[in-house]
């Protein structure tokens, strides 16, 4: 599930880490690098199917990840979220439930479609829908889900909070360290199976997460509470990443949690934005949409290969707010080729044409002007000057990439 109790049915030196991180650098194994060398693309079962996944459903995602084209524009993992979980056999190895027969088998056919597979645990006794957790049994379950074949673990803090409140009650500090040995102690049991699975923490933002994730071994971190398919949402946990750009890198991703585009009312515009913003972030693409109702107005968002290469650029650097006036900001990314990806965003409720707003060319590295292509428009602009105007709609945005 997306992280936090929104339903019920449902080692090494911080001193080094810090030094390392203001400088963009992380310590990080060269193995952890390649798993999500750049940000994880995929799917998750939560904010379409909820607790109601099933085997089924997820056969049935794979082959629709194929047939939409979603795989080929780089969505490959499915992840499963909470509600998969049995309970355990007399040697304590974790027990699927009767929705998901047989995980290994499942793992074989998402495989065979050339695609990666998921699952969702929890450092507690219990997940955030009350199926049973890894607490206790964590090596166990990280052999048990590399012998099935899995992929990628989400491993959220849910059902720890309880025994981080009664082993330090009222000590804050205390409970941060709990959750940080609770995240390594999985974290080394991954690394004892050999299997490369990549390593997300869902923990909801506390404690400063970006500063400390990558000495527990993740390769994505949740930075914020909760999405949902809001414009209001979306766009305040999207602005709540400025300055975060030096904590992300190949292998470790600040995550602003799962993509809406496709859910809820939010419009044409505001799925652009929402894509966009993403993409700049170089933030995990982990859609949740439903894939057999999904429009082609929807698919031409999430399969925009020209915005998807903003995000998935080899250089790996996350963009960060340039400027900021009212309703109107501007974001950059750096990419490999030297060029940048300028997105400028109205988040206001009315259409605006940038005057008096300069794209502020020099800042970017630019002299006076530069040569720009609007992505979305899928076409040249020529030339263009620090006073360039365009009209942006209410909720919108403009992405450009500039070169000299």
């Amino acid at each position: 599930m997306v992280c936090g109790l929104r339903v019920v049915v449902h080692g090494v030196c911080a001193g080094l880490i810090a030094g390392a991180l203001a400088t963009g650098a992380v310590a990080q194994d060269s193995a952890d690098a390649k798993i999500a060398a750049t940000p994880p693309m995929g799917w998750n079962s939560w904010n379409f199917f909820a607790g109601k996944v099933t085997d089924k459903d997820i056969r049935d995602t794979a082959d629709l990840l194929v047939s939409t084209g979603m795989r080929d524009a780089g969505y490959v993992y499915v992840n499963i979220d909470d509600t998969w979980e049995g309970g355990r056999d007399e040697q304590g190895r974790i027990k699927t439930n009767e929705k998901f027969p047989d995980m290994k088998a499942l793992a074989d056919y998402v495989h065979s479609k050339g695609l990666k597979l998921g699952i969702y645990s929890s450092p507690g006794a219990q997940t955030c829908a009350h199926f049973e957790g890894s607490l206790g049994h964590e090596e166990q379950d990280a052999q048990t889900y590399a012998d099935w074949g899995i992929d990628y673990l989400k491993y959220d803090l849910c059902g720890y909070r309880q025994v981080m409140r009664e082993k330090a009650p009222d000590d804050l500090a205390a409970q941060n360290k709990l959750m940080r040995e609770a995240y390594e102690k999985m974290h080394q049991a991954i690394l004892k199976t050999g299997r490369p699975i990549v390593y997300s923490l869902c923990q909801y933002g506390w404690d400063s997460v970006w500063t400390w994730a990558p000495s527990v071994g993740g390769n994505l971190w949740r930075t914020t509470g909760d999405i949902n398919a809001t414009f209001d949402r979306m766009s305040l946990i999207g602005r709540e990443q400025s300055g975060l750009a030096r904590f992300a890198g190949p292998g470790h991703w600040n995550d602003p949690d799962m993509l809406e585009v496709g859910n809820g009312k939010l419009t044409h515009d505001e799925n652009m934005t929402h894509m966009t913003l993403w993409s700049i972030l170089a933030a995990p693409l982990i859609a949740g949409n439903n894939l057999t109702a999904m429009t082609d107005d929807v698919k031409s968002i999430l399969m925009n290969k020209n915005v998807i290469a903003v995000d998935q650029d080899a250089l790996g650097k996350q963009g960060d707010r340039l400027y900021a006036e009212g309703p109107v900001e501007i974001w950059a990314k750096p990419l490999k080729d030297g060029s940048k990806a300028v997105a400028i965003f109205n988040f206001g409720e009315s259409p605006t044409e940038l005057r008096p707003i300069g794209l502020h060319l020099k800042e970017l590295g630019f002299g006076h002007d530069a040569k720009a292509r609007d992505v979305w428009g899928a076409k040249d602009l020529g030339t263009i000057k620090d006073d360039f105007n365009a009209q942006i709609p209410r909720h919108g945005v403009l992405l450009l990439i500039l070169r000299k």
